[in-house]
Order: C-alpha cells, then structure tokens, then sequence
C-alpha cells in the first residue's frame, strides 16, 4: 500500500465510526459484556475522541507534513502490546506504525479484545492489502522492534524480553492538576471530566489536584455531583465503599461528592473513586517539583493542559512524551 491508500482507508475508517451502523453497536456492547469498565458511554467518548483528533484527513496530512513520510521506507516489523485500561487506548500506536508504512504484529490486551480487532478486520475486507501490514499474535517473536504498555511490573518483564532490539516500554503513568482558585464553574465541570471519564483509569486522568491554602472545595464538589451516576456501576461502587471504609476506619477526613471522595495526601496515585488533593502556597514551586517526575503524563490547569482536555490528545501528543512516529523513522 502506498501512503495515500493509507491516508484514505484511514479516513474511510473514520466515516464508519461516524456513521455508528448496527454491526459496530453489537461490538461495542459485546465489548461491554466482556468488560464491565468498557460502558458504551465510555465507548463512545473514546471513538468521537479518536475520530475527530487522529482520522480527519486534514489532521493526518499536518502529521505527515511534519515527518516528511514517504513511501521510501525500509519496512521493519513492530511488535505492539497493547493495554486495555480504556477503551481504544491502543489506537494511536497501531496509527503510528500503519501510516508510517512499517508492518505489525499486535498482542492485544484480554480486557480490549474486541474493538480495535473489529476495525482493523473492516479495513481487511476495504482494502485486502492492509492484511500483508497488520497481524495479529499471542505471543510476539521475531519481531524487529517492540512498542509495549503496561505495568510497572509487566514492564519489568518487556526490558528482559526486549532489551535486545529497539524499544518504547511505558510503565504507570498518572496525571495532576494545579488549580488557582479563580476556576470558573464550567472549569470545575471540565476538570471532572478530566478525573471521571472511563473511571479514572487512564493515563491521562487526574488523579491528585495542588489547590492553593483555604481553597473552598464546594464548588468543586458540587461539580463532581455529576457523575454521580457513577455509583450505578457496581465494580465503581465497590471501589467508592471499600476507600470510604478505610477513611472511616482510620479516622481520616474526607470529603464526598456522593461517588468521589477528595482525601489529602502527598501520593500522586489515587484509587478508583478517590482523589488525592494537596495545599500549596507557591504555584511555580509545585509546577517545579512535578514537571520532571516520570510518573506523571501530563499536567493540568495552570502551566498545562487546558481543563477538560486531558483525555482529549491529537495526533502529536505522544504517551510518555516520546515521540512514537521519530522512532519509528529512524530504524
């Protein structure tokens, strides 16, 4: 396939997402049933997301301007693991490594089985081509380079197994907000969106906030009431009862929306259903203490991303901050 097959069978792509015919409703509730955290809402956040930001062909054009791709490419294969924390989080990596011209072989992740194997068996049956660029494995061998996402402990198993061969190896990641006080009502809405979509499981999703002194939480709190629908999920809701029971039991003060609860504490980490909070008195010295910690995948509000926007990435926003589409071109 040369590039411009490429760039339209993506587009292609795209339309089919947009047009949400009945054959991908059925995989999106399969995927569902398969995995209680995957809710079609969710599901259907991740796909509007994917669409609009990485398979508009003007997007995909700016992209390929800036690398200068080109079908002069020395084909290698790549092996992909894939997570399956949120729906679609492998996308953008399988993107990368198709638009590039190089082939792959995926491991997807048994908690997102379903989705991305669905698309890529409809760009099969467009173009019967695509089938000599994306393969499917269980195990991956013979691989000439490996791209993998997992946890830190599954990532200390990927260094040993591919320690040999060209690598990207993401380990846990979080994210953080820096707030100021002056948020509007609509910026608190925006940031819940940041902290509860697809559970708080990703990534991307803010798991701590750095509030100034005497910061009135109501507003906050008011506006996380709206996901309080949360509390219907029953894995949800068994997180939110057993971090409540361990705050009550240990004495320690919290405050709740209904279905999140904001506990102060230095740890960056929060469970499902809670988040972490913590007072400051200087905004530039928290942005310095926590632009270089590797655990973080992005920051929020002041000196960041814009509120609301953290599980909203393009084409260039690249996991672990590096640039997946240079490491590609350069093998």
């Amino acid at each position: 396939m040369n590039l411009q097959e490429r760039i339209d069978i993506l587009v292609r792509l795209g339309e089919y997402l947009a047009e949400n015919n009945e054959e991908w409703k059925a995989v999106k509730q399969n995927a569902f049933l398969r995995n209680n955290w995957f809710t079609t809402a969710f599901i259907d956040i991740a796909v509007n997301n994917i669409n609009n930001s990485f398979l508009q062909k003007e997007n995909l054009q700016k992209w390929i301007y800036h690398y200068r791709l080109d079908d002069n490419i020395n084909k290698k294969n790549i092996g992909i693991v894939m997570a399956g924390n949120i729906p679609l989080v492998g996308f953008h990596d399988f993107l990368c490594v198709f638009i590039s011209g190089h082939i792959q072989t995926i491991k997807l992740s048994a908690k997102d089985d379903l989705l991305i194997k669905h698309l890529i068996e409809k760009m099969y049956d467009w173009n019967v081509k695509v089938k000599n660029y994306i393969l499917f494995a269980e195990l991956l061998k013979g691989c000439d380079a490996y791209i993998a996402t997992g946890s830190n402990n599954s990532a200390r198993y990927f260094e040993q197994y591919f320690s040999k061969y060209p690598n990207i190896i993401r380990h846990n990641r979080t994210s953080v907000a820096i707030l100021n006080g002056k948020e509007t009502e609509q910026d608190l809405i925006n940031l819940s969106d940041d902290v509860h979509l697809y559970f708080g499981l990703g990534c991307r999703n803010v798991t701590k906030i750095y509030v100034p002194d005497n910061y009135d939480f109501v507003p906050l709190v008011n506006a996380f009431k709206r996901y309080n629908y949360l509390s219907d999920h029953n894995k949800y809701t068994n997180n939110y009862d057993y971090q409540l029971s361990l705050a009550l039991l240990n004495n320690i003060y919290y405050m709740s929306s209904g279905s999140t609860l904001l506990i102060e504490s230095e740890i960056i980490f929060s469970p499902v259903s809670r988040l972490n909070y913590e007072f400051y008195t200087n905004t530039a010295s928290v942005f310095e203490d926590i632009k270089n910690n590797k655990d973080i995948q992005c920051v929020v509000g002041m000196y960041g991303v814009p509120l609301g926007a953290a599980q909203k990435p393009g084409l260039f926003d690249y996991a672990d901050g590096i640039d997946v589409m240079e490491f590609l071109l350069t093998l």
